[in-house]
């Protein structure tokens, strides 16, 4: 199997966008999706929009940390939140415009310091539903958050 670059990481994760992709898709008469930030594909990286825009709906993908740092799940969570934050304001939003948010722990014994992290971040006058899951296992090895958001424009 062909080994990630450390560009490939990065465009999954938010953190920039591989070749700053960003663009409308007709897809009807009246409807139009904006993609933002789609990938390459790579031996285990699919072809997926970071971000994508239908009807003042934002929906972004799942996001995660930088594979192999940090290691800490409040320093995952900051990294996660600081990124969701840029893909929302490219997207023309913001975190006070959270609808939902699904977030995945490897390990529900970290949830207290995560929502220590997320509590200091999310805007309590406007905060979203969410639900927080196990999984086993990240898409990489170390990595013990993600979180997948959906927000008004």
């Amino acid at each position: 199997m062909a080994d990630i670059t450390r560009r490939d990481i990065v465009a999954i994760c938010g953190g920039a966008i591989a070749g700053d992709h960003a663009g409308r898709i007709p897809t009807g008469e009246r409807m139009t999706i904006e993609r933002y930030g789609i990938t390459e594909a790579t031996a285990d990286i699919p072809i997926i929009s970071l971000v994508t825009v239908h009807d003042d709906v934002v929906h972004l993908c799942g996001i995660t940390a930088d594979p192999g740092s940090p290691r800490d799940i409040k320093e995952q969570t900051r990294q996660v939140l600081e990124r969701i934050d840029r893909l929302l304001g490219r997207a023309g939003t913001s975190k006070s415009n959270l609808i939902s948010a699904t977030v995945w722990l490897t390990d529900m014994a970290h949830f207290a310091d995560h929502n220590a992290v997320w509590n200091a971040w999310v805007d309590p006058k406007n905060p979203p539903v969410r639900a927080c899951l196990q999984s086993p296992q990240l898409w990489r090895p170390g990595l013990l958050v993600e979180i997948m958001a959906t927000a008004a424009k």
